[in-house]
């Protein structure tokens, strides 16, 4: 037993620790010993010498006349004088070290822990009290790590099967919010929905830095409104019953928070179908949401908003596309030296193909699709693509690496899946990741390669896309005849991020003298442009 005043002390039976270390090595017989071998302010100076020095002696056992105190200073002597004699050859160094390292817990108000506490509370009834300051046990800490901290990031949350980033929630149900100041009112929050041909997607969101924001709630889940509306120009009962039914989801969702502006829309299978504005009427009236239909120019737009934080300063020429489910945009992008805030007021030209992976898939089918029936697929989009009056890109920037590919969709997003050979589709591996032409061909003929079965177990596509993954790489396939490109970049978001993004701009909720989490200005007569 090592004492913060006196030095080593054996066990009550009078062995030493020089004596009970002879031939034993254990961390057994070494608790037994007594001893942590670490010599203190009092004892160092015995250690060094090999003797027994009465400085060791500890002023509280002045009193000579107890034989109790005789008895423990023959036992320190004992003690003292075997380690003195073990200790002469090791290093001094490392005793001095540990004499300061007790003088410092003496100060502090506790003695250094040692292996033998369990040993010293169990002979404490043999040796007696010895007045020594309790160990205070050392608290354990958590390291949270940060992403759970604060969740910001730049508009990037488009799913791919569902969500997959869970927001960080209180005890009431809602998330914290946070102020700059340390304010704890809730803060700004803007909600995105959007309707499409084959998804139900929304988006809560809390603005923070410039151009980002933080997801507070999200939601996703394939629906398939358009399913039969190629044959029927309508949308069918089952069809509309599953989209109400993830609407009214949504709804239980915006009715929870304080939403300062939303904007909810509906695509493709609303524009086309005949009975798209009374299912718009049904929604309202079942769920209280009020949807409206965009137009292809502006779904285009939109889709360049939501991914222009990928588009990097380098960049001179972009095409972006979003291959959907009953339509598909394309977007051309030329960047001159002045780069606007919003990338889409870069847009030169832009179109809207009247065919998407579940329409395409409905009239080819996409069970069961071979080499041929892909071409024939890739052949119906080129044609439409001819009719796209737009100059094409020049062979120098595509050269010089000025010019890329962007696309968003569940279809380049299972491309880069299957590509990174992922366990689980991980949006944070796939967002931003760039393709090479020869990899996207090379994943195309592997998807093409593979059966129906084969598709629906791949764990980045599953049983909801098998049958939709090849007509969306048919849609690909044609835009990368159209706009040959040496790469590819994967974004995994979409119309959502668009709609927040252009609120909060539109907002000025990043201008200059706003704080970065959403705090409103003292200016309160209403939002500006």
């Amino acid at each position: 037993m090592s004492d913060p005043d006196s030095g080593k002390m054996p066990q009550a039976d009078g062995a030493s620790v020089a004596e009970r270390r002879k031939g034993k090595s254990s961390r057994r017989a070494k608790r037994k010993r007594g001893g942590s071998g670490r010599p203190n302010a009092y004892s160092a100076e015995a250690n060094q010498t090999g003797t027994s020095s009465p400085v060791a002696t500890r002023p509280a056992d002045n009193d000579a006349g107890s034989p109790a105190k005789k008895r423990k200073r023959r036992r320190r002597s004992r003690g003292g004088a075997h380690d003195g004699v073990q200790h002469a050859s090791s290093s001094q160094q490392h005793q001095v070290s540990a004499s300061q390292e007790h003088r410092v817990a003496g100060e502090h108000g506790h003695a250094p822990s040692h292996k033998n506490g369990k040993n010293r509370r169990k002979h404490r009834s043999k040796r007696g009290l010895q007045g020594r300051p309790l160990v205070h046990e050392k608290t354990a800490q958590i390291v949270v790590p940060a992403a759970n901290v604060t969740a910001e990031h730049t508009p990037a949350h488009n799913d791919h099967h569902h969500d997959r980033h869970p927001p960080q929630q209180r005890r009431d149900g809602h998330a914290p919010y946070h102020h700059a100041d340390g304010d704890t009112r809730p803060v700004d929050l803007y909600a995105a929905l959007d309707l499409g041909t084959n998804n139900c997607r929304l988006l809560i969101a809390q603005p923070t830095r410039p151009g980002q924001f933080r997801v507070v709630d999200a939601f996703s889940r394939i629906v398939r409104l358009g399913e039969g509306l190629g044959a029927s120009g309508r949308l069918s009962s089952d069809a509309m019953d599953r989209a109400v039914e993830a609407l009214r989801i949504c709804a239980g969702k915006l009715k929870t928070r304080e939403i300062r502006r939303m904007r909810l829309i509906a695509t493709e299978a609303c524009r086309a179908a005949e009975n798209g504005e009374a299912f718009l009427a049904r929604v309202t009236e079942e769920t209280g949401l009020r949807l409206e239909i965009i137009d292809r120019e502006t779904e285009a737009r939109l889709a360049v908003s939501g991914c222009s934080s990928l588009v990097g300063p380098e960049a001179r020429s972009v095409v972006l596309f979003d291959i959907g489910g009953g339509s598909s945009e394309i977007a051309v992008i030329r960047i001159g030296e002045n780069r606007s805030s919003r990338l889409a007021n870069h847009i030169t030209h832009w179109t809207s193909l009247p065919v998407g992976v579940v329409t395409l898939s409905e009239r080819h089918g996409g069970r069961d699709v071979t080499p041929d029936l892909f071409e024939a697929m890739v052949r119906e989009v080129s044609g439409m693509l001819e009719r796209f009056d737009c100059p094409p890109v020049e062979e120098a920037a595509r050269d010089s690496g000025d010019f890329h590919l962007i696309g968003t969709s569940g279809t380049v997003t299972t491309l880069a899946g299957v590509h990174l050979d992922l366990p689980r589709y991980d949006r944070r591996r796939v967002d931003g990741v760039w393709l090479s032409d020869d990899e996207v061909t090379a994943m195309q003929a592997k998807l093409l390669s593979w059966d129906f079965a084969g598709r629906a177990a791949n764990p980045c596509i599953g049983p909801d896309r098998a049958d939709l993954v090849l007509a969306g790489c048919a849609i690909l396939e044609a835009i990368r005849r159209r706009w040959p490109s040496p790469r590819m970049r994967v974004a995994d978001r979409g119309l959502r991020e668009g709609l927040l993004t252009d609120m909060m701009a539109d907002d000025g909720v990043w201008r200059r003298g706003r704080s970065r989490r959403g705090h409103r200005p003292k200016d309160t007569k209403g939002p500006q442009a």
